[in-house]
C-alpha cells in the first residue's frame, strides 16, 4: 500500500479587496484538511502548525491577573482569538480586521476556526484599519465602543516589522504607534507582539517605553527549525 500524500491545494473562496487580494485555501494531508490564507499571491498562514498563536495568547494572558477585555489585532485564521476566548476570565474579545470579507468568512464559518471565533458569543469583530484602533486617529471612525482600553492587546497582524504582509503597516511598529497602542492598555497590562524572527529593533523601541520581554519559540516546521519570536511589554501601573 503506498503512503498517503498531500493533495494540491483547492480554492475555496477568493476575492479582490482595496488592499489587494485574499484567498482561502484548504488541501487533504494524511494529518487531515489544511487550510491556508494567501494575500496578494503570497502564503500569509495555514493551520499545519499554531504553536505559535497559542503562545502569543497564552503567554500574553499569564502575566494579567484579570484580563477580562483584550483586543486582537489581525484575524488571520482565527487562532489567536481562539486561544484567547478559551481563557474563561477574558470577557470581551474585540477583534479588528480591516478586511471585511475575512470577517465575513468568518462567520460563514468556512474554515473551522475562523468560524468558531465568528460566531462565538464573547467574540466581536470590527471592520476597521489597526492603525486607526490603535493610534487613535481622530479623524478615523472608529466602530461602536473600540476606544479601549484593553487589558491585553495582541498584534498578529504580520510576521513582524522585517516581514510585513501590507507594506503599509509599517507604521504600526514605530516609536510612536507603539506609544499610543501602550496607551490603550489599562496600567499594568500588556502589549504583546509576533514576529517571524527575533527583532532586536522592535525590541529596543518596545523597551525604551515600557519594561518589554523577548520569548523566543522554537518550532519544526517543512524540515527546518525556525525561531518566533513574542514581544511583551507591560504598560506603566498607576503608581509608577
Amino acid at each position: 500500500m503506498s503512503e498517503p500524500t498531500d493533495h494540491a491545494a483547492q480554492t475555496i473562496v477568493s476575492t479582490t479587496t482595496d488592499h489587494g487580494d485574499i484567498t482561502l485555501r484548504e488541501r487533504a494531508t494524511p494529518g487531515g484538511v489544511v487550510h491556508e490564507l494567501v494575500v496578494n499571491g503570497v502564503f500569509a498562514m495555514d493551520t499545519v502548525d499554531t504553536t505559535t498563536e497559542v503562545a502569543l495568547a497564552e503567554r500574553a494572558l499569564a502575566l494579567v491577573e484579570s484580563p477580562r477585555r483584550v483586543l486582537v489585532g489581525g484575524l488571520g485564521l482565527g487562532f489567536t482569538a481562539w486561544n484567547v476566548l478559551k481563557d474563561r476570565r477574558v470577557e470581551r474579545v474585540d477583534v479588528v480586521e480591516r478586511e471585511e470579507a475575512l470577517v465575513e468568512w468568518s462567520r460563514l464559518a468556512l474554515a473551522p476556526t475562523l468560524g468558531l471565533v465568528g460566531r462565538h458569543p464573547r467574540a466581536h469583530l470590527h471592520v476597521a484599519d489597526r492603525r486607526d484602533v490603535l493610534t487613535g486617529d481622530a479623524s478615523a471612525a472608529t466602530p461602536g465602543d473600540m476606544g479601549g482600553p484593553w487589558d491585553v492587546i495582541l498584534l498578529d497582524v504580520d510576521n513582524g516589522p522585517s516581514f510585513l504582509v501590507h507594506d503599509d503597516n509599517g507604521g504600526l511598529y514605530g516609536a510612536d504607534a507603539l506609544r499610543a497602542t501602550l496607551a490603550k492598555v489599562v496600567p499594568g497590562g500588556v502589549l504583546a507582539i509576533w514576529a517571524a524572527q527575533p527583532e532586536p529593533d522592535l525590541a529596543a523601541r518596545l523597551a525604551e517605553l515600557a519594561p518589554t520581554q523577548e520569548i523566543l519559540v522554537e518550532v519544526h516546521r517543512g524540515g527546518r527549525d525556525l525561531t518566533y519570536a513574542l514581544y511583551v511589554a507591560r504598560a506603566a501601573t498607576a503608581a509608577s
